[in-house]
């Protein structure tokens, strides 16, 4: 049977979903941040694995004002804007630090810093908060629709910024995104 993965509309939800991401793992602070980075840029879960330090991160540590990726599954170029999460993006890498977690990757595996978190490995996570909370419909696709949403409800229903946000290049696939 397959899972029925939905988008978190409710703010007292997501409060508690974030919550428990932070207060519940032994990874407390990278799980969050996974969530907020997916959230605020809209990138599919295998994309935000997939992100280096240095795609974020200045030499100095500073974040980067824009950072440019690739889009794994379309390869098409993708600006990600990260002023949203720059105050959780530098917390986190301070719990990097602090951890004496050196990795190349934005989301290190714990067991294995030189590998990334998997797109498996953060489903679990992610069925575990479901489980905790008693919500039933949590899984990584969550993050993506979830902030979907958030944008096109913020902005008055823009089209326009949520396809390029989304890097969509027709409207007509946003028709598979289920708002609900």
């Amino acid at each position: 049977m397959q899972q029925v993965v939905l988008l978190i509309k409710d703010s007292n939800v997501l409060k508690e979903v974030q919550d428990t991401l932070l207060n519940n793992f032994k990874a407390d602070r990278r799980n969050y941040t996974i969530f907020q980075v997916g959230k605020a840029t809209l990138l599919r879960v295998s994309n935000v694995m997939r992100l280096k330090q240095t795609d974020i991160f200045n030499p100095d540590g500073s974040i980067k004002q824009n950072a440019f990726i690739h889009d794994r599954k379309t390869d098409k170029p993708n600006t990600l804007y990260l002023r949203p999460v720059q105050t959780k993006l530098l917390l986190y890498r301070q719990w990097l630090l602090d951890h004496k977690l050196a990795s190349e990757w934005l989301f290190p595996s714990i067991q294995n810093p030189e590998r990334h978190i998997t797109e498996k490995q953060f489903y679990k996570i992610t069925r575990k908060v479901d489980a905790l909370l008693g919500i039933n419909y949590l899984g990584t696709h969550t993050i993506r629709k979830t902030g979907t949403y958030r944008v096109r409800t913020q902005s008055n229903y823009n089209i326009d910024l949520v396809m390029h946000l989304l890097n969509h290049s027709s409207e007509a696939m946003l028709d598979q995104i289920d708002f609900g």
